[in-house]
């Protein structure tokens, strides 16, 4: 069992109507909420962080701005094509945080960093 717990972001329909007319795709289907949700970033977090959820609101509250990032990243590298504010409140119109404590290492060798 790793000492760490996971932070999982679900997008909300705000952010899938964002994805959608940042840069809309003329070609092909709209991306749906189900789309989005199929395949999320996992975010390891300090196991202390999610003892309560008070202590957790608190860490995203001090957070959200680089989980933003990188969820919008994700999407569209060019930040002109975001919102103009990255406030706690959009982040909380956009997502939904899932903590899950129980993370267990299956494969028992070492945990590399890749550094990307």
């Amino acid at each position: 069992m790793l000492n760490r717990s996971a932070l999982i972001l679900r997008y909300k329909e705000p952010a899938v109507r964002w994805i959608n007319e940042a840069d809309p795709n003329p070609d092909g289907p709209a991306i749906t909420l189900e789309d989005v949700n199929e395949e999320r970033t996992v975010y390891l977090i300090d196991e202390e962080v999610a003892d309560t959820p008070e202590q957790l609101r608190k860490w995203v509250k001090a957070n959200f701005r680089p989980l933003f990032e990188s969820e919008l990243g994700g999407w569209y590298v060019d930040p002109d094509l975001w919102p103009r504010k990255l406030t706690l409140k959009l982040f909380d119109e956009w997502f939904t945080v899932e903590c899950h404590t129980m993370i267990f290492d299956t494969v028992g060798g070492p945990i590399e960093d890749d550094e990307i």
